[in-house]
């Protein structure tokens, strides 16, 4: 009885995961599936009927309108440059809070806390006017390293605290045996926090690839704009038909989906680590 109670109670709980995944997958079918019809069959059939054929002309049409390759190496460029930054900048910072225990750590932690919760519009005439400044301004160096530091404020909160909890007597018996705080930190405390940085780096890309704001407003050169700025002023040029408009949709949020597959197990990993810690 006990045994199938529980069974019981499992139902509910996997009948609510199976809605969420097909509440996220669906709306991604059937941008897909728009993409890959003409302006006519989407027309006479409607958005949620299956294509008679493959209509590759609103993809093309995209491509070529925004020059979608330079786009896609901007938004690489930037995103895995900010992914990589953030997470190197975030470990040597949290290495000095959470190991190194420096003075007023509370206080530090309190002022990256705080820097999490400014909004981007708040950041947007001062990162302008000093990308001016210093000459910077429309260059991707300005957006990469703007992101990098915002994303290095939530990287260095996250791990501070797991570096906080670091063994001690691990750290203690490498320097006993003569390593220096540079090799405790990437012969020891890198490998060990490996699946968390993982973790940083899939969600660093992600978060950038997807800003719109100030690559909108520090990028204002075509041959620098991203692919996320790309698709916001296409649309606000009311250029498009409804199958182009999709066909911008999936090769936007396409990469991006890509990248999350190839670095899924990575993320799992690091999940499932911090669960077990």
């Amino acid at each position: 009885m006990t045994t199938a109670l529980r069974r019981y109670r499992r139902h509910p709980v996997l009948i609510a995961l199976v809605l969420a995944a097909l509440f996220m997958v669906v709306p991604f079918l059937i941008v897909a599936v728009n993409a890959v019809k003409s302006p006519a069959e989407y027309s006479a059939n409607g958005p949620l009927s299956l294509p008679e054929g493959l209509y590759l002309d609103g993809v093309k049409d995209f491509w070529e309108r925004v020059d979608f390759g330079q786009k896609l190496v901007n938004s690489v460029l930037i995103s895995g440059s900010v992914a990589a930054l953030a997470v190197v900048l975030s470990v040597l910072n949290a290495y000095a809070i959470g190991i190194g225990r420096i003075r007023g750590r509370t206080w530090v932690l309190a002022f990256f806390v705080l820097a999490n919760m400014l909004p981007q519009e708040a950041l947007v005439y001062p990162v302008y006017y000093l990308s001016k400044q210093v000459g910077l301004y429309d260059t991707r160096l300005s957006v990469i390293i703007v992101f990098t530091v915002i994303q290095a404020a939530f990287g260095t909160y996250l791990l501070s605290s797991v570096l906080g909890q670091f063994p001690r007597e691990i750290i203690e018996a490498a320097r006993i045996d003569g390593a220096n705080k540079w090799q405790v930190l990437w012969r020891i405390v890198v490998p060990v926090s490996r699946p968390t940085l993982g973790v940083l780096l899939v969600f660093f890309f992600i978060w950038t690839w997807n800003e719109f704001l100030l690559p909108l407003v520090m990028l204002i050169s075509n041959d620098n704009q991203t692919v996320s700025v790309a698709l916001g002023v296409l649309q606000g040029q009311r250029l498009m038909d409804a199958t182009m408009t999709n066909a911008a949709a999936l090769l936007g949020v396409l990469p991006a989906l890509v990248f999350f597959l190839v670095f899924q197990r990575t993320l799992t990993r690091g999940i499932a680590v911090g669960a077990v810690k």
